[in-house]
C-alpha cells in the first residue's frame, strides 16, 4: 500500500509513479510533494497497530501528538512508528494537538487523521491525489458517493446538516460534511488558519473539537480550492470517544457565530481619513 496505490481503489495502468526493488522497498516517485501525517492521540495504545497497518509505505513523516495519555500509547507509538517525530500537546484538546502537530511538520502537504481507527489511512492517497489535481484543501467527507459511516448516530447526522447548512449561507461554501476531521491540505496554507498559539498557558478557543469548524470556516473565508474527498469512517475499534454530541455541537454553532463577527469586521470598509 502506498500514496499511489489507495487500498480501496484498483490501479489503473497509469499509476506508475514509483517502482518496488527487490527488497520490497518504495522508491518515491521523482517530484512527488512529500507528506507528513500528523496523528493526535490520548490513551490510544490499542488502536495503534491497526492504524500502522493501515497507513502507506512511503509516508515521509510521521508527527505523533500525545495527549498525555496514561497508558502505553506512546511506548507503541514508538515501536510502530521509530523514526516519527514525538511532541506533547501544550494543552489539551484536540485542536491543541493539531495546532502542535502541524507546527513541526516539514513536509509540502499535511494530512489530519484520527487515531481510534476511526479515519482510514489507507485512503490518504485519495486526499494526496486531490492536491496534486489543484486543491489547496482536501476535505474528507462521509456525504458523497464512496463515503459513508458505521459510527455516525442518526442525531449526530442531522446536528452535522443542520450546522452544515448554516456555514454554507453564511460564508458562501459548499461543504457536505462540516464535522468530519478527515482533511489534508498544503503546508503553506497553516497561516490562514490562525490557530491558537501553542505558547499560551491557558486554554484557548479552538482547543477542542471545535477545531475542524474552525479550520473549514477560516479556508472557505481566505478563498482557498476546497475539493471534497469521500471517506468511509469506521466504528472506534477500543476504547471511548471524548466527543459529546451536544455540548461539542454547542461549540461549533459558537465557532460559527464567532467567525462570522469576525468576518464581518474585516469585510467593514476602512475609515475615511479626516482633513
Amino acid at each position: 500500500m502506498s500514496l499511489y496505490t489507495p487500498d480501496r481503489l484498483e490501479p489503473s495502468d497509469e499509476t506508475d509513479a514509483h517502482d518496488i526493488d527487490e527488497t520490497g522497498a518504495v522508491d518515491r516517485a521523482p517530484g512527488r510533494p512529500t507528506v507528513t501525517v500528523v496523528v493526535p492521540a490520548m490513551n490510544e495504545a490499542k488502536n495503534l497497530p491497526h492504524v500502522a497497518a493501515r497507513m502507506p509505505a512511503d509516508i515521509d513523516e510521521i508527527v505523533f501528538v500525545d495527549g498525555h495519555s496514561v497508558d502505553d500509547t506512546v511506548a507503541v507509538a514508538r515501536s510502530l512508528w521509530p523514526e516519527a517525530k514525538f511532541v506533547t500537546q501544550s494543552r489539551k484538546g484536540k485542536g491543541n494537538a493539531l495546532a502542535c502537530g502541524f507546527r513541526v511538520a516539514t513536509s509540502d502537504i499535511v494530512v489530519m487523521i484520527d487515531a481510534d481507527g476511526s479515519t482510514d489511512p489507507a485512503e490518504i492517497p485519495l486526499f494526496v491525489g486531490a492536491l496534486v489535481a489543484g486543491a489547496d484543501f482536501a476535505k474528507g467527507t462521509r456525504f458523497a458517493d464512496g463515503g459513508g459511516s458505521s459510527d455516525i448516530t442518526f442525531s449526530r447526522k442531522l446536528g452535522n446538516k443542520a450546522l452544515n447548512a448554516i456555514v454554507n449561507l453564511k460564508f458562501g461554501a459548499a461543504f457536505s460534511d462540516l464535522c468530519y476531521g478527515y482533511n489534508a491540505f498544503w503546508r503553506h496554507h497553516v497561516q490562514v488558519m490562525a490557530l491558537p498559539a501553542v505558547e499560551a498557558t491557558e486554554a484557548q478557543w479552538g482547543d477542542g473539537f471545535e477545531i475542524e469548524t474552525l479550520i473549514n470556516v477560516r479556508v472557505a473565508n481566505a478563498g482557498l480550492k476546497i475539493t471534497e474527498v469521500p471517506s468511509f469512517e469506521q466504528d472506534r475499534i477500543h476504547g471511548e470517544s471524548n466527543l459529546n454530541a451536544v455540548r461539542d455541537g454547542l461549540r461549533v454553532l459558537r465557532t460559527i457565530r464567532s467567525e462570522q463577527r469576525t468576518t464581518a469586521t474585516h469585510l467593514s470598509p476602512a475609515p475615511v481619513p479626516q482633513g
